[in-house]
């Protein structure tokens, strides 16, 4: 039985309210902006707890996917809430258009609507694969250019603020500064300024000046990488607040950003010619998207090191990383990318790990659990602890396990200061 709910159409924007599920919090608020800048309605959803996996329980089968069950669940909680005007709300989620799961994310939103009485609510979805044309926002230029701007400032944002936070002399700074800047951005988008790459170089520079005001006192800390199944790994209602949680165990907490998402999904494009063959012109441009993305985060990577920050360096690096570990044709999920944070997490002093896997999720389950034993092998050094996220997993468990980890990671710092 197919399952049913009406299309998205242009001629919704004025009048619907679209609701969107959260992951990255930083990056979605620039992203909101971006939306409202173009005439969206948009709130993204904030609700979490316990209830909002069982709500999704209700209508979502355990063993599909961990990240489908929450984000329905987020769906119908805010339907149910009483907040929305339903005649005029929509519901809007990503497809990859990749062999994961996530793909069929909309037709599984879908069933659940109709089983619990919203099948009015039409559904729209964002996708770059040409898939659900019939029912898909359709972008423009502009915002796509401005999209890529948010996720260049978002990342850069919690890059900072994450390196900061730690150790800021008056608590609350770096969050503050993180706000100001939310805001400021969120003014350039409604003044269509600001999103050119010569234009965003020279934010970046003063986005990192000014973070680098911020009175800090330096301590050795435990340093601490989250990698993963890209929800889990982003969203604190996926991953029952990981990083708050590490934070109050007094360690400074690295998430690779999604721009590594984005040039993963553009490389895989070059990497499927180079290995299937097909189209020169798809290998070139997919080819011509990483330069320019390099391009601009060559230019951020040497700005952070000149305050002592650390930054991804070039995506063309990461293609290199996994090898000897997973080839870079495994791209199904996160594929070779999830090992290549990693080892880069490892190498540059993010030796500690938490890698979240989703329950249901095969292919991060092989690129990432599955890779552990030979990244140890390859780095002594490195501490990884696979923490798995769903319905029946309890917060308590999930902590404990990283408190071995913590433990672990504590012994080394100490050992190493006192050989210093």
């Amino acid at each position: 039985m197919e399952y049913k709910t009406p299309y998205f159409t242009q001629d919704m924007i004025k009048d619907y309210t679209i609701l969107l599920p959260n992951m990255a919090v930083t990056q979605f608020s620039l992203v909101k902006a971006v939306f409202q800048s173009e005439g969206y309605h948009v709130e993204i959803l904030s609700s979490s707890g316990r209830e909002v996996a069982q709500r999704g329980l209700k209508y979502v089968n355990n063993d599909t996917c961990y990240p489908a069950l929450v984000v329905i669940g987020q769906f119908i909680n805010a339907l149910d809430s009483g907040k929305y005007d339903l005649k005029h709300t929509a519901l809007a989620i990503t497809q990859t258009g990749g062999g994961c799961r996530a793909s069929n994310y909309l037709k599984l939103l879908r069933k659940a609507l109709v089983q619990a009485g919203y099948g009015y609510i039409p559904v729209a979805s964002i996708n770059f694969s040409s898939l659900e044309k019939e029912s898909s926002l359709h972008f423009s230029l502009r915002f796509g250019m401005k999209s890529l701007a948010a996720v260049f400032y978002g990342d850069l944002l919690v890059a900072l603020r994450n390196q900061i936070y730690p150790y800021e002399i008056h608590k609350g700074d770096a969050d503050a500064k993180v706000k100001k800047w939310q805001d400021i951005y969120a003014q350039w988008m409604i003044d269509n300024h600001n999103y050119y790459i010569p234009v965003i170089k020279k934010n970046c520079r003063k986005i990192i000046e000014d973070f680098s005001s911020i009175p800090v006192s330096r301590t050795k800390k435990v340093k601490v990488g989250i990698v993963g199944e890209i929800y889990v790994k982003f969203s604190p209602l996926g991953n029952n607040n990981l990083q708050n949680f590490l934070e109050s165990q007094d360690c400074e907490v690295n998430v690779p950003g999604l721009l590594g998402f984005v040039e993963y999904c553009i490389a895989n494009q070059f990497i499927d010619v180079d290995l299937y063959g097909g189209s020169k012109t798809k290998r070139n441009l997919a080819h011509l998207g990483i330069r320019l993305l390099d391009n601009i985060n060559g230019f951020i990577e040497k700005e952070m090191k000149k305050h002592g920050y650390f930054w991804p360096g070039p995506f063309k690096e990461m293609l290199e990383k996994p090898k000897g570990i997973v080839s870079v044709g495994v791209k199904m999920g996160e594929g070779w990318l999830l090992p290549a944070e990693m080892i880069e997490l490892i190498q540059n002093g993010y030796s500690n790990i938490v890698c979240a896997q989703p329950f249901g999720c095969l292919p991060n389950h092989i690129v990432g659990k599955g890779v552990i034993s030979k990244i140890r092998s390859l780095y002594p050094e490195s501490n990884i602890t696979p923490i798995d996220y769903d319905a029946s997993a309890t917060k308590v468990n999930q902590e404990n396990r990283i408190k071995l980890m913590l433990a672990i990671a504590r012994e080394r710092l100490n050992e190493s200061t006192s050989d210093q």
